[in-house]
Formats: C-alpha cells, structure tokens, sequence
C-alpha cells in the first residue's frame, strides 16, 4: 500500500478520525461532541510532530508527515470548526465567512507546507517560531469561546464574526513563539478547562 504506516503518524491518523466524527456530529445535532473531538483532534496533533521526531526518518517520510498533518489540520481545525459555527448561525452571510474562514485556513496550510520544506532543507532541529495564528488554535479558542457563551446562556447566532477573526489571524503574518514543555502544559491545562466548559454549557441546549 502507498503511503507511511509507522509510529509517527498514528497520532495525526486518529485525530483526522477525531475531527470526521466531529463533522458526523455537526451533521447530527450533536454541538457537544462535535466540541469534544476539536479539541481531541487539537490535543493529538500537539503530540504528533514530537513523537515523529523520535524516529530517524528518511527525507520522503518527512515530507509525508508535513503532508499528512495540514491534510488532516484542513479537516479538523479548518472544516470541522466552520461546521461547527455555521450549525449556530444559519444564512448567507455566515456561510460566507465559514467559506472564508475554511479557505484562509487553506491558504495558510499551504503556505506553511512550502516554508516548512525550505526551512528543513536548510536547518536542523524543530521550529522555534510561527508566522501568523496556526490554524490548530481553534482546537481551544472555538470550544472555549462557545462554551462560555452557553454557560452565560448567551446566544450563538452571531459566533461567526469570532471565526472571521481567527481567519484573519490566520493569514496575518505577525511573529508568535511556538510553545515547548511549559507553554504545552498550559495549553492542556486550558484545554482541560475548555472541556469542562463545553460540557457544563452543553447542558443548557
């Protein structure tokens, strides 16, 4: 079979399912699952690129592996979150700026696939920074931001103006220092408060 099916890319593997089902749930009325596999998806790809670099890989597994991770962030953190919006707020101008939002996302995957390549073509070791807002941030900011607006019982109806906000960041290109150990730990701190907001505010639909 074509492709890799080693270690390294199981992590992305399951959270491109987690962010399918996601969109299934969308699809079924079902807004807290669809949250809860955002963010499984946000915590499985925070993972994949430091296990992957755990294994001495050939130059065409690694290009895979940049391949395969924005394939599966086109999914997860560009479809699935404007799915997601987009069930809260029917009309044109919402579908709109979810269209928007899914091609900004797009863009910026792209983009990041060619200055990834060339970066590893010319240094060693990890990326220390980003340029512009990694699309995997909606993994946090779109479950924390809904659930809260279901906690206070706030309405949903206008959430899209938040998700053009997030497109523009993804596009934008301001310098932002990609987190290690303790910036991770925080990340999952929060997100763990991001998940208990999505289920207490879940409750009141």
């Amino acid at each position: 079979m074509i492709g890799f099916y080693n270690y390294t890319v199981i992590l992305t593997y399951i959270g491109m399912i987690s962010g399918f089902v996601g969109i299934l749930s969308v699809f079924n009325g079902n807004l807290k699952m669809a949250l809860i596999c955002l963010l499984v998806a946000g915590l499985c790809d925070m993972f994949d690129g430091k296990i992957a670099s755990t294994m001495k890989r050939t130059k065409s597994e690694k290009r895979f592996g940049i391949q395969i991770d924005s394939l599966s962030d086109l999914i997860c953190f560009g479809v699935l979150p404007s799915l997601i919006i987009f069930s809260c707020s029917k009309g044109s101008l919402p579908m709109f700026i979810c269209a928007g939002y899914v091609l900004c996302a797009l863009i910026r995957l792209a983009w990041f696939n060619v200055d990834e390549e060339q970066r590893q073509d010319s240094e060693n070791g990890s990326r220390e920074n980003y340029l512009g807002l990694p699309v995997t941030s909606s993994a946090i900011l779109i479950p924390l931001f809904l659930g809260t607006l279901l906690t206070f019982h706030l309405v949903l109806d206008y959430s899209y103006w938040f998700l053009l906000l997030i497109a523009l960041a993804f596009i934008t290109p301001f310098p932002l220092k990609k987190p290690h150990t303790l910036g991770k730990i925080l990340l999952i701190l929060i997100g763990i408060v991001t998940l208990v907001v999505v289920v207490m505010g879940c409750r009141v639909l």
